[in-house]
């Protein structure tokens, strides 16, 4: 027993020591200076704006259609002896071109009875007129005074004249019936669809093909109807198209024409009709043409109203902007908004000339909160807030 104690007194005596050290050195010794630790800052971008004048716009989209469009209809029965070459779906035509011919024997054999028919009711009219001299004297010389008309055989040569104007009406029908054999292009287009091939039998009213109007592309745009009010009117106004291809944007100014007048029981809108001359690019009006049946976007030209601020719509959250203030401390300020749409809000506001106002959107922030403006370097002794994340910045272009 005495064995050990003498060999752990040594070990016990010199961890003593140290934590007596330990203790000493701590309650005397110097202490840290405590550094205050910086809070961070929301961030803001701002602009600098005036109220000024705005044009406003209407953003609608639509698809291309022909204004005209037409179904091409045998007016004659009979077997297809000739089809042209353009007449094939995508070919442009011409006025008055020739797309498909009829046999034309029969109504060439009608032609001619009809004339034949006419000749043979003059004849008899001619014929009618000389019996009706000659009764005329045989009367003056049997009694005197004013003869019956049935003795001067007027009423065979109003019936021969009837003969002659049916004979006439006969041979009018047969030259038209003749010329419906050739089906021509109502106007200048493009070929649609087709129907029928060479040698088929035609039947009065079979439909042969279908042709489109070149000359005027119409777009039917869809818009809210209490958004007709930044309109000067409906029958009149720009109209820029636009349609995506790849990574390129392409354009097309067309113009506002008329409004169908109805709100749509589908989906609630009223839709405005634009046109756009030469499509086609024919006449090289255009740097590109705009094919029929493509989906456009439009941008429709509206009124110009004085003392509007602009600004992106994620900026006005609830009626309200952020101002930043010379300070960097924020004022939240309620404006009368004009018009907004999915990327703009157009408003007026009590603001002076150079006011800041910032782009980001501030969540959960009161007036006076303290910020730092993107750019502007931070004065050491800027007074700094204590609820770092009381404030958290929204992202830009959220809504």
């Amino acid at each position: 027993m005495g064995l050990w104690i003498r060999r752990l007194l040594p070990m016990v005596t010199i961890l003593v020591a140290i934590m007596v050290i330990a203790l000493l050195l701590a309650k005397f010794a110097p202490e840290k200076e405590k550094k205050a630790v910086k809070q961070s800052l929301p961030i803001v971008n701002v602009v600098a704006v005036e109220p000024q004048s705005f044009q406003l716009s209407l953003q609608s989209y639509g698809v291309v259609e022909p204004k005209r469009q037409t179904q091409l209809v045998a007016e004659v029965s009979g077997r297809l002896i000739q089809l042209a070459p353009e007449f094939v779906v995508g070919q442009f035509v011409r006025k008055g071109q020739l797309l498909a011919h009829i046999e034309p024997a029969d109504y060439q054999a009608d032609l001619i009875q009809a004339e034949a028919n006419l000749a043979q009711a003059n004849a008899q009219l001619e014929e009618e007129i000389a019996r009706g001299r000659v009764a005329k004297e045989e009367w003056q010389g049997v009694i005197e005074g004013i003869p019956p008309e049935l003795g001067l055989r007027k009423p065979q040569l109003a019936q021969e004249k009837a003969n002659v104007r049916s004979a006439e009406a006969g041979l009018a029908r047969a030259q038209r019936n003749l010329e419906r054999t050739q089906i021509r292009a109502p106007f200048d287009g493009m070929i649609s669809s087709r129907s029928v091939d060479l040698g088929q039998y035609i039947n009065i009213s079979n439909n042969l093909g279908i042709i489109n109007g070149t000359d005027v592309a119409q777009i039917r745009l869809p818009v809210a109807p209490d958004e007709l009010n930044f309109l000067d009117s409906v029958n009149s106004g720009e109209v820029v198209l636009s349609h995506q291809v790849g990574s390129k944007t392409l354009q097309w100014q067309a113009t506002l024409v008329r409004s169908e007048g109805e709100i749509n029981p589908d989906n609630r809108m009223i839709y405005l009709v634009a046109e756009m001359s030469d499509p086609y690019n024919l006449t090289n009006k255009h740097d590109q043409s705009l094919q029929y049946g493509a989906f456009v976007n439009a941008r429709i030209e509206g009124i110009n109203v004085d003392g509007l601020v602009n600004l992106p719509r994620h900026a006005v959250r609830g009626g309200r902007i952020t101002v930043v203030k010379p300070d960097n401390t924020i004022e939240l300020r309620s404006v009368d908004i004009v018009r907004a749409d999915l990327e703009q809000v157009y408003f007026r506001a009590n603001i002076s000339n150079g006011e800041r106002l910032s782009l980001n959107a501030l969540n959960g922030v009161d007036n006076g909160r303290k910020v730092k403006v993107a750019g502007e370097k931070l004065p050491d002794d800027a007074p700094q807030d204590s609820s770092t994340n009381n404030a958290q910045m929204a992202t830009v272009g959220t809504q």
